[in-house]
């Protein structure tokens, strides 16, 4: 029989990120995150119904409303496509980013100035990176809900012509993880409830301006230029490409752009928790 106290002690395999990161800012618990969240929102899952619904009442009405009055719009290759088809993508988009955005700043606001959440979670093994992740990972569920909702309706209506379509619902997490990543950073620099009215005023002119609802040609150029700055015009832009089967390499730029603001948000909202709570 091997004598147990003389085996040899192996030593426990640990990740990249702990072995890279400076200790105490990950421990491989982000998980806990979304735990907390599906046990808060599993007495309150009407709230994520209702984020599903509003992208749909929108492609309604331009189906059985606008629709009508403008039928054909220049598509991503310049030939006529069905306007419903053309803002169906634009607004899976959209829906990403509100259900990512509203998670990541009313939500997680409240949770770090007034509940004081991470306070406590920090006072655990948890590290800054945890939370960001965890919060992060959760608002990509919560988009990917809206998503997958939002996608059966557009098969449902026929307005999928192409199997690339099935890649629209990664492209959808991507667009929420961007978002929720340097939405988490932004809000960490707010101080009161009035300051979201900023975010209402950057969000609007987003969603209206980002091609939702009509070609980048009809701006004049300078216009056009500054359109392109948009996070969102790069989400509509992917997703508008996959659902019509419609590649060119333009589309790299937007995949490029989107994994970038992730990157930046991720380490942005890694550092500002750091140092609101842990300094």
């Amino acid at each position: 029989m091997t004598d147990l106290r003389s085996a040899p002690i192996l030593p426990q395999r640990r990740g990249i990120l702990l072995r890279v990161l400076p200790a105490g800012m990950y421990s491989g618990r982000a998980t806990a995150l979304i735990e907390r969240a599906l046990t808060v929102y599993g007495r309150s899952w009407t709230i994520l119904v209702s984020g599903a619904l509003e992208p749909l009442f929108y492609l309604l009405a331009f189906q059985v409303g606008f629709g009508k009055l403008v039928t054909t719009v220049p598509g991503p290759d310049g030939q006529p496509m069905s306007y419903v088809a053309f803002v169906a993508p634009a607004l899976l988009a959209s829906s990403a980013m509100n259900g990512a955005v509203f998670e990541c700043t009313y939500n997680l606001f409240f949770k770090l100035r007034y509940a004081k959440t991470y306070d406590a979670m920090l006072a655990t093994p948890v590290g800054p990176l945890d939370v960001a992740l965890g919060e992060i990972a959760w608002a990509m569920m919560r988009g990917g809900l809206y998503s997958v909702a939002f996608l059966a309706v557009t098969g449902v209506m026929g307005l999928l012509t192409s199997w690339w379509a099935l890649l629209l619902l990664p492209a959808a997490l991507l667009v929420s993880f961007a978002f929720a990543a340097i939405s988490i950073t932004l809000v960490s620099f707010l101080k009161s409830t009035s300051q979201f009215d900023y975010i209402q005023l950057v969000l609007m002119p987003m969603f209206l301006f980002s091609t939702t609802f009509f070609p980048i040609t009809v701006y004049p150029e300078a216009l056009q230029w500054l359109v392109r700055c948009f996070p969102l015009y790069h989400g509509i832009e992917l997703m508008r490409g996959l659902s019509t089967g419609i590649f060119s390499w333009s589309m790299l730029g937007n995949l490029a752009y989107l994994l970038a603001l992730a990157g930046i948000g991720i380490w942005g909202a890694t550092r500002r928790i750091a140092k609101l709570l842990l300094t």
